[in-house]
């Protein structure tokens, strides 16, 4: 039976050999030139989990990642992000004719240690959603960014001095919080794409609540909804709180709410009925929540209707 288990590499070193490259200058720390590696034909046969952080810029390479990324206007310099313990797959298109370009920063956690990058890096969201969601970027903003990987690669290429370490760590800090900044502008300037996103959100909710197996499946969580979506539970809530300001749960609670308030205005069903119907175990939870959401219980709600 074939082996359907990721395929983990656990140090750069690895990697490097797993492509075909000559082995890192630095164990921590790579910075790889897409046009130098080597296409592997079954590279799509497997799926990945590395044990350091891989942030790449691609031009020309006609694979995307196994969610895939949306083909938006900025169709060019296209920005990944994967961090440790990530499961990821390779899909390859034909063969381009473009010349392959871009680089890719490879950082283990090793190369953090002691210092507070090693905590923040793991406040940047990118690298929850990096695989539902790449980073396109204008030509300006690729400017920025191949600037800064070239300040890291002159330094990597330097004699290694007590300072290295430092001013390389900077020059992540920097790569990260430019990348940052331009997956925000992407949020406003997908405008229509995310607007579709929330007309889906509103119709998947519309279809859970309207199905009436509430009693057997429950509410949906955060996870199922992002699921259905195939985005990551973070992107969906960063997306949800830039157009509308509530986070995903917030959409859900807001659905529950008003279907309440359907019942309860319309049917002679009994509170315990509709919390019941809606997937509640217990009526006084559901009460709870209809009070918090409205200032009201559902009986006062009702008799506000008679």
């Amino acid at each position: 039976m074939e082996n359907k288990s990721p395929i983990r590499l656990k140090t750069i070193s690895e990697f490097h050999k797993s492509r075909g490259l000559a082995q890192p200058q630095h164990p921590l720390i790579s910075i790889v030139d897409f046009g130098t590696i080597p296409r592997t034909a079954d590279i799509s046969d497997k799926s990945w989990v590395f044990d350091f952080y891989q942030l790449s810029l691609k031009r020309g390479i006609d694979f995307k990642m196994k969610y895939g990324q949306q083909a938006y206007d900025f169709d060019e310099g296209v920005m990944g992000f994967v961090a440790p313990n990530q499961v990821f797959k390779i899909e390859h298109g034909p063969r381009s004719t473009q010349v392959r370009s871009g680089w890719m920063l490879l950082v283990h956690p090793d190369f953090l240690w002691d210092t507070p990058l090693a905590k923040t890096i793991k406040q940047y969201e990118y690298f929850d959603y990096a695989i539902n969601e790449a980073l396109f970027l204008s030509e300006k903003e690729e400017a920025t960014l191949n600037g800064i990987i070239e300040n890291i690669r002159q330094e990597y290429h330097a004699n290694i001095d007590k300072f290295s370490k430092q001013i390389i760590i900077s020059q992540i800090e920097t790569l990260l919080s430019y990348s940052e900044r331009f997956y925000h502008r992407q949020f406003i300037t997908r405008e229509k794409n995310n607007h579709q996103v929330l007309h889906r959100l509103e119709e998947l909710l519309n279809h859970y609540f309207d199905q009436g197996n509430l009693i057997s499946t429950g509410l949906p969580t955060v996870q199922d909804v992002a699921d259905q979506l195939h985005v990551s539970q973070r992107y969906l809530s960063t997306l949800l709180k830039m157009l509308t300001g509530q986070s995903t749960q917030q959409h859900i609670h807001n659905k529950l709410i008003e279907k309440a308030k359907e019942k309860l205005s319309t049917t002679d069903l009994s509170v315990s009925e509709i919390a019941y119907a809606l997937g509640f175990e217990h009526s006084q939870s559901f009460s709870k929540l209809f009070k918090s959401k409205t200032d009201l219980s559902p009986i006062e709600f009702r008799q506000s209707f008679n």
